[in-house]
């Protein structure tokens, strides 16, 4: 069964935006963006440079016709995309004019996840919830399926470093815009009926949602489950009150038969600050964590390069380093050492499950480099973020920003996971069942292995 519904909102065209660049701010910024990836982006052995530098010189010609500075910052985004990579992004300036809406459309409010590869309405305005159920899909936006709109206008303005992280990303993003802009999208219900929906970005007044977002989290999480296993939640290492907060819950965590440790949503922030709690959770007087390396040039090697041949580089270390050089592919790799575990106190080495997943980004990835090797550990949930690294930062013309990542991080070993992401030794794929019914499988696998472990 077919049912059309119109939402009767008040038309209105796009707010009026910005253009106050001029074309020679927007040359300059493309500019300066593809100046900083070739001279310090560390993965640029891994771009396809003939596309990178047509794509450059035809954005010459095009960016100082945008017609306002928001559509320029989106082809500068959609320019960095072609690098793949999670820590390298071009940000537009803050204000009224930058800040698209995502999920509001004034009566209506939609939240989207990506549930089992399709785009699922998470979450409505209360007053909505009878009307768009949970976990209905939306099949189609602006008269094209929802695969091929987000491979035409939504992926392709995402940074990131891994195929999975992009399509979470995607629907998340599905329908963002700016105030004013209009989306027709078909959606279908759990019951099969099908729906379409006409809807304009306006800022929503009901502040109520269904189902209601859970408490907010803190910067640690603690609860026990039965059989004495801890949860520990880590959600950032962004501040290092966790660390304090951590030392807090030793005294209860010392009673622990086992162990769970949550970094589905944990997005980063120090690596120090995460290896100062993992050193209480293994034994290890040495912590091995990512190796390093960047992209070193060498302005004299990179002149000489140009006159040598590969048949040069045979026993030659001058010459290889000249002709990598100018291939912009030499790297230099920082000083390696393990980390110190010389804690005093008593430590906490009993089965302990990881929980990773998408979310678990950036520094959160470097606690799971050095906890590698860790017999009493292992890794349940999804692939990790896949992104991590040094950025460089610097500033764009109308007070944009953007960043390019310039450090190389490994496995000890040399195994790389920008790109992959730190696998799961259990893998657990969310299903909508599980949504709908409120389960949390990655939990339940959890527990179902470590009640094995301390029988």
């Amino acid at each position: 069964m077919k049912k059309i519904i119109v939402l009767l909102l008040f038309p209105m065209a796009l707010m009026a935006q910005s253009n106050k660049l001029t074309k020679s701010d927007k040359i300059y910024g493309l500019s300066k963006f593809w100046q900083e990836v070739n001279y310090n982006f560390v993965y640029l052995n891994k771009v396809d440079r003939v596309k990178w530098d047509s794509t450059y010189k035809a954005l010459i010609n095009t960016v100082p016709e945008t017609k306002t500075d928001y559509e320029y910052y989106r082809e500068m985004q959609k320019f960095c995309a072609l690098l793949n990579d999670g820590h390298t992004n071009v940000y537009m300036p803050s204000g009224k004019d930058f800040e698209p809406l995502n999920t509001m459309f004034g009566n209506y409010r939609l939240f989207i996840e990506n549930i089992e590869g399709k785009a699922i309405i998470t979450r409505v305005n209360l007053s909505k919830k009878e009307e768009i159920p949970i976990g209905s899909e939306v099949i189609e936006v602006n008269g094209k399926t929802t695969k091929n709109y987000i491979a035409e206008n939504v992926a392709p303005y995402i940074s990131s470093s891994t195929s999975y992280v992009l399509e979470d990303w995607s629907k998340s993003r599905l329908l963002q815009g700016l105030e004013g802009e209009e989306f027709i999208i078909k959606i279908r219900k759990p019951k099969g009926d099908i729906v379409t929906l006409n809807l304009i970005h306006k800022t929503t007044e009901e502040k109520e949602v269904y189902p209601a977002f859970p408490p907010e989290s803190q910067l640690l999480d603690f609860k026990w489950y039965p059989n004495d296993i801890a949860y520990v939640a880590l959600n950032s290492f962004g501040d290092e009150k966790i660390d304090s907060l951590f030392l807090t819950k030793l005294p209860e965590l010392y009673k622990a038969k086992a162990l769970i440790v949550d970094l589905r949503n944990n997005g980063g922030g120090s690596t120090s600050i995460g290896s100062y709690i993992l050193k209480y959770l293994t034994n290890d007087s040495l912590l091995y964590g990512s190796r390093y390396s960047t992209r070193q040039l060498n302005s004299a090697f990179k002149a000489w390069g140009k006159y040598t041949s590969p048949k040069d580089t045979v026993k030659n270390a001058w010459n290889k380093k000249a002709l990598l050089t100018y291939q912009d592919n030499y790297y230099y790799d920082i000083d390696y050492s393990p980390l110190k575990n010389k804690l005093k106190e008593k430590r906490i080495v009993i089965p302990t499950a990881l929980l990773i997943g998408h979310n678990t980004a950036s520094a959160a990835e470097d606690f799971l480099i050095y906890a590698d090797n860790q017999k009493h550990m292992i890794k349940i949930g999804q692939n990790s973020f896949g992104s991590t690294g040094q950025p460089y930062l610097f500033d764009l013309p109308g007070g944009g920003m953007a960043r390019v990542c310039t450090k190389k991080d490994t496995y000890p070993d040399g195994r790389e996971f920008v790109g992959y992401g730190v696998k799961p030794d259990i893998e657990v794929i969310p299903t909508l069942k599980d949504y709908l019914n409120k389960k949390d499988a990655t939990i339940d696998s959890a527990l179902d292995y470590l009640r094995k472990k301390i029988k």
